[in-house]
This record gives structure tokens, C-alpha cells and sequence, in this order.
């Protein structure tokens, strides 16, 4: 099966288009404010609005509160969460099936958390000290492996996807999903559309991408 396409850190109405038109399956806001690719639930609202139906649009949060993450909900429209920080197994079960929990791997005790959050979907990033995403870098995805093979969960791979790793990580991980972000942009919060569209086209296996 092909694994599902997110683009996250969209931050304008004209690359989510894009990027829809190129066959992603979501898009992610980035509700965290020292982010380059942060964006307001206001405007993250207006870009929603402007989507066709059955997109996921996904609302990213790193340690924001209850309140502030439903607050969010009600301006921008999102329909899950993924959460980024130090947040509880019990924080992020209370927001429901469409919950994912991302994980920054390092090596093989990154795993041992994972088991307590039953959550809709696990991320996997690389860990960078310092910097909790959007890194452009990659980890060993034998560890993403293992996690999908015993751990129980659909398995989201993250951390420096690009068009020329894009088909390996299809093959040696199979993972359910597959976040981009940096690899699909000419500068931070600014995506390409040429490269969304042969990273979607390779990971989907649709022949002709280059």
C-alpha cells in the first residue's frame, strides 16, 4: 500500500494548493511561535477554508496547553493533532483517535516510550539537540523498522526526507506515512512545487517522477 504523503509547515494558500495538486494526503500547520514556519490559527484558518474536502490538515504543538490546543482547534478548522513536546500518554488521549505523537530517535531507548501512548499514529524524527524538528536530518530508519514491526502502531517517518531518499525509505521502512517538510522547500516556511511533486510521485511509485 502506498504510504499516506504530509507536507507540514505550510504557512500560505498558494503552497497548500500546491501541494494538494501534487496528491499529498495532509498538510501540517506548525502552531509553535519560534518557528520559522509558524503560523497563526487565524491564518491557518484562511488557508484551510480554501482547501478541497478530504484533506487532513494537521495542527502541530509543542507543550501548549489543553486550552490553548482546543482555542487553536476552533480558529484554524484542523481535524488532528500532533503533538512534539513533552507531552503525557494522558494529555494527548484526550484529544481523540486523530492524535499523533511525534518521537525524536536517537537509538534504541527512543523506542521504550512509545508503548504508553495510544494514540492514533507515532512519528518518528531525528533527534538534533536543540531543535525539535525541521532539521533535514535523518536517523537510522532501522529503528523506524522495528518500531512498526513490534510496537503496534502506524508508524509516520519524518526527519530529512527528500526526493533523492524519498523511494529507499518506502522500501526499507514501509512505513503507513511519510512527513516532509525541509526537503520540499526553497527556503524555511516555502515550498517547491517541482519537488513536492516528484517527492509525492516517488513515494507513491507513479512512473515518469524524475
Amino acid at each position: 500500500m502506498n504510504p499516506k504523503v504530509k507536507i507540514c509547515g505550510i504557512t500560505n494558500v498558494a503552497d497548500a494548493l500546491e501541494a494538494v495538486g501534487a496528491g499529498a494526503d495532509a498538510l501540517g500547520f506548525m502552531f509553535y511561535e519560534p518557528s520559522s514556519r509558524y503560523i497563526s490559527p487565524e491564518a491557518a484558518g484562511a488557508v484551510i477554508r480554501e482547501l478541497p474536502p478530504l484533506i487532513a490538515c494537521v495542527g502541530v504543538f509543542v507543550n501548549a496547553t489543553a486550552g490553548e490546543v482546543k482555542r487553536t482547534q476552533a480558529a484554524a478548522g484542523i481535524d488532528t493533532f500532533q503533538f512534539h513536546g513533552d507531552e503525557s500518554p494522558e494529555f494527548c488521549q484526550g484529544f481523540g483517535s486523530r492524535t499523533i505523537k511525534a518521537f525524536r530517535v536517537s537509538d534504541e531507548s527512543s523506542l521504550l516510550e512509545m508503548p504508553r501512548f495510544e494514540v492514533g499514529a507515532w512519528l518518528l524524527d531525528a533527534y538534533v539537540p536543540g531543535r525539535l524538528g525541521g532539521t533535514g536530518a535523518t536517523f537510522n530508519w532501522n529503528l523506524a523498522t522495528k518500531a512498526r514491526a513490534s510496537l503496534g502502531r502506524p508508524i509516520i517517518l519524518a526527519g530529512g526526507l527528500t526526493v533523492d531518499n524519498v523511494e529507499r525509505a518506502v522500501v526499507e521502512v514501509a512505513p503507513f506515512g511519510l512527513d516532509v517538510s525541509s526537503g520540499v522547500e526553497s527556503a524555511p516556511g516555502k515550498k517547491d512545487a517541482s519537488k513536492m511533486r516528484d517527492f509525492i510521485n516517488r513515494a507513491k511509485g507513479i512512473r515518469g517522477a524524475i
